[in-house]
């Protein structure tokens, strides 16, 4: 481990007790006497607060109402940091106001020679939906949907909301537990218990009309709310073996509840089960084309009928 990382950790593991010996930091850095204290030594002058304690079992401890001084990072966590802001252009991520103002204020806290390394793998990668002729042209805005932040803030307080939702230009309101707030296919999805229904649903953010705390004095508990939903997983009816090819293509997108599980040790087959509503027809259509984009590297266990059809239906459109 480099010093820098080292110190960095340091800080972070002396911050979050209430006293620390020598001894303890040798044996939890592996590293010498004369290391430990030379490290404590550097800390101290970077502004950390340490009071050390005289006698045989004495040690160190942060004085009361200090603040963690400023973090470094290293050269590849700058990086890493700067990739992965890099990559989410085109989410649609909420609190993201001005990705300008908050690169321009990344940069000012680090150096020159980082700053070019940037600039430089701002240049090189490409990510899904920039345009190569031009990396700075987003396809997309960067702003979500405007109730996704208002949604997040009341969850941060409350997982049980009253939404309104707009639904064939009718407004309808449901009360809800919020299980999962995700992201698919560029969509941000809302899955919830009908506290009214007592079932699962699932609710896009675009229809979002409304959001509120759900104040209600009988609130199920989220225990009993888990162990109905338990009790109405449904009974699988699609059960897939996939090969090699078939994984790849199920690694670069698949829906949300679906999953695989690995029956070879190197990971080059697999089984997949899961539920196919098929009195949905979103869902049925949404899964056919899925079932075609896996490819011929697949062997059917068990399949709907309906599912049969939609795929013979989709084939024949390209039939002579």
């Amino acid at each position: 481990m480099k010093k820098v990382e080292r110190i960095n950790i340091l800080m972070r593991y002396i911050n979050n007790r209430s006293r620390f010996t020598i001894s303890e930091i040798m044996q939890e850095f592996n590293i010498s006497r004369s290391t430990a204290i030379r490290d404590i030594r550097e800390i101290e002058a970077m502004g950390m607060p340490l009071v050390a304690e005289v006698g045989r079992d004495g040690g160190y401890f942060v004085m009361n109402n200090s603040v963690l001084p400023t973090v470094r990072f290293t050269d590849n966590e700058i990086k890493a940091l700067f990739i992965a802001f890099m990559a989410t252009r085109n989410q649609q991520l909420p609190y993201l106001k001005s990705r300008q103002s908050l690169a321009e204020k990344l940069l000012e806290l680090i150096s020159e020679n980082q700053q070019d390394d940037l600039v430089l793998l701002n240049q090189i990668l490409l990510f899904e939906g920039t345009n190569p002729n031009n990396p700075d042209l987003l396809e997309l805005s960067d702003l979500p949907h405007p109730m996704l932040e208002r949604l997040i803030q009341i969850l941060l307080l409350d997982s049980y909301l009253l939404i309104t939702i707009k639904e064939e230009q009718v407004i309808k309101s449901y009360p809800i537990f919020l299980l999962h707030l995700y992201n698919e296919k560029g969509l941000w999805m809302i899955e919830g218990f009908d506290l009214e229904d007592e079932k699962r649903k699932i609710f896009p953010v675009d229809s979002l009309n409304n959001v509120k705390s759900y104040s209600t004095k009988k609130r199920l508990r989220k225990k009993k709310i888990l162990e109905k939903l338990r009790k109405q997983e449904e009974v699988t009816n699609l059960t897939l073996e996939l090969g090699p090819k078939a994984i790849a293509q199920f690694k670069k997108y698949h829906p949300l509840k679906v999953s695989i599980s690995y029956t070879s040790p190197y990971q080059s087959t697999a089984i997949l089960k899961t539920f196919i509503n098929v009195n949905h027809s979103e869902e049925l259509t949404e899964i056919t084309n899925w079932l075609l984009f896996l490819g011929g590297d697949i062997k059917v266990r068990e399949v709907p009928e309906e599912v049969i059809k939609g795929l013979q239906e989709r084939i024949c459109l390209y039939c002579p």
